[in-house]
């Protein structure tokens, strides 16, 4: 070992210090990456209280279960890809969005065109023997099994273990007795029956099911949309937490039995009662380390989607739950509007899943999924570059160029009730006709784009009303743009009504159309998205850079350029 002269001392420490503080710098980054805090809306006030909902964006018919100190959410993604979008977080309020289990819906060939409404539907999230495990159905195939070793994956390819339409919305049970067990739901709109629920007695390893299914609870003399089942077992009964009444109006049953095969009890645990939130239910119970009981469960906002809210829950001395506050103490809960917080261990930072993008990473973030199944080359990551390229993929003929059926339309959920969004766009190499832009997307939707043209690259406004009954695009050129750089700009007010406008310097911005009332899609709420569009398939098609895309409060535009 060479010794080192005192006089070389002060310059290794120093190099010491750098080095420390480059490591630093490096983790401190890591973990700015890893946590994100929306400028929109968070649920944890920081004072040990929480505001519902949990989630404001559209992570419909949420299911829940507990691992170790770790709680983990999947919801229902429908005709976006990818699918199944999974979070976690260790303390039910701050949530982080970790992984997708679906990297495309099956079968692959259907879902390379848009098919709104279809997809997975209504999963439910389990763990055992070492294994998690998902189940969903997609209306038109079946149900669907797909499992991991790990919450983040790589999730098994999805099993077809029941091929029949209409098979919607499966829970499993392991029972004591090593035997399992699927519960679901029937929709009638590819079925014929509705109101139902059924038992499928199931393999241990989950991969087949062994019979036709037994009827176990029928909806039609009390209740009407009886669907989205979850089935558990807590001190010898076997209980059924279900949804009724429909989504906009509906309430929380929970229904038991000794029997697993019935006949159940029922009995209303949640309903609006005199708050503010409608139709609340299509849930899960969980349990935290320290016994605390609380329910997580939907409310439709409409254009806002499903949001998650989080409900107290407590166990009386008869083994019936009641589900958020029991103001009318006839045992049935209403929901919290602010609450204290879960009591568990270790630490959960205030946290919300990822809006905002600076678009500085190798990876499309997970907040994005696309209108069908990607195809490569789509979207092209760039962290030399800093920016998202999206090519001008050329139109398919048979679905025509209205946003509402093209496929490589890259979106995200909104992040909750008033915000602005600005995005930096600049377009390359673009063809007459072209066009990329930023869309609002529900069955009515608007737009704001560059557009390639003979007298060159302009700014153009559309709007779509009733895009799901074959409704036309309306487009308005608003301005011509001098250079290839444009900043473009939604104003959303809390009755989400949009304003569009546009800026060439991100400072001042010029007003498109006179106000925009979002609606929500099929089964989802609306969309904000990035789309890139060629009329023809060129010998090298334009694109355009995506430099970032900044949710804020109202009256800040993204801070600048």
């Amino acid at each position: 070992m060479v010794p080192i002269k005192r006089s070389q001392r002060p310059a290794l420490l120093f190099f010491v210090f750098l080095l420390s503080l480059c490591l630093f710098s490096r983790l401190a980054q890591a973990e700015k990456n890893a946590r994100t805090l929306s400028n929109v809306w968070v649920a944890d006030e920081g004072n040990g209280k929480y505001k519902n909902p949990v989630l404001y964006a559209d992570y419909s018919d949420p299911d829940v279960i507990r691992v170790g100190e770790m709680f983990y959410l999947v919801a229902s993604s429908f005709d976006q890809v990818p699918g199944l979008p999974i979070l976690e977080s260790r303390d039910l309020v701050n949530w982080r969005l970790v992984a997708h289990a679906l990297p495309a819906l099956s079968p692959l060939q259907t879902y390379r065109t848009t098919r709104h409404g279809s997809g997975a539907w209504a999963p439910s999230i389990r763990y055992h023997a070492g294994m998690f495990f998902i189940f969903y159905s997609d209306p038109d195939f079946g149900i669907y099994m797909t499992k991991a070793t790990k919450i983040t994956g790589p999730w098994s390819p999805p099993k077809l273990i029941r091929a029949a339409k209409g098979w919607i919305d499966p829970c499993p049970l392991w029972d004591d007795d090593g035997k399992a067990y699927l519960i679901h739901g029937m929709a009638a709109s590819r079925s014929g029956i509705k109101n139902i629920l059924v038992i499928d007695r199931m393999t241990p390893d989950a991969e087949q099911l062994l019979d036709d299914g037994s009827l176990v609870v029928d909806g039609h003399p009390s209740d009407t949309t009886l669907e989205g089942p979850k089935l558990y077992k807590h001190h010898g009964y076997y209980y059924i937490f279900a949804p009724a009444g429909g989504v906009t109006a509906g309430y929380q049953l929970v229904l038991r039995s000794r029997s697993i095969y019935g006949p159940y009890e029922r009995k209303v645990v949640l309903a609006q009662g005199n708050t503010a939130f409608n139709g609340p239910h299509q849930g899960a119970w969980v349990t935290t380390a320290e016994h605390e009981d609380w329910f997580l469960h939907f409310q439709d906002r409409g254009p806002y989607g499903r949001v998650v809210l989080l409900e107290p829950m407590h166990w009386q001395k008869d083994d019936w739950p009641i589900i958020g506050v029991n103001q009318d103490h006839h045992g049935i809960g209403e929901p919290v509007a602010e609450f204290q917080k879960p009591h568990v261990t270790g630490f959960q930072p205030r946290e919300t899943p990822a809006d905002s993008d600076e678009f500085d990473g190798s990876q499309i973030g997970p907040q994005w999924q696309w209108q069908a199944n990607p195809q490569p080359g789509w979207a092209l990551p760039s962290p030399a570059l800093g920016v998202l390229r999206l090519l001008n993929v050329a139109i398919d003929s048979t679905i025509g160029e209205r946003l509402w059926t093209t496929p490589n339309l890259l979106s995200q959920k909104l992040p909750g009730p008033v915000f602005t969004l600005t995005t930096r766009l600049t377009a390359h190499n673009f063809q007459i006709g072209d066009r990329s832009g930023l869309v609002l997307l529900g069955q009515d939707y608007a737009y704001l784009a560059i557009r390639k043209t003979e007298a060159g690259l302009v700014v153009v406004y559309g709007t779509c009303m009733d895009a799901e009954q074959d409704g036309v695009e309306k487009e308005t050129v608003i301005g011509k743009l001098e250079s290839d750089t444009v900043y473009l700009h939604i104003d959303m007010d809390a009755e989400a009504r949009a304003t569009f406008s546009f800026s060439t310097d991100g400072q001042s911005f010029q007003p498109a159309g006179s106000g925009f009332k979002a609606r929500e899609g099929v089964w989802i709420g609306a969309k904000l998205g990035l789309f890139a569009q060629s009329r023809i398939m060129n010998r090298e098609n334009g694109y355009v850079d995506v430099d970032w895309f900044r949710f804020a409060k109202p009256a800040d535009r993204g801070n600048g350029s």
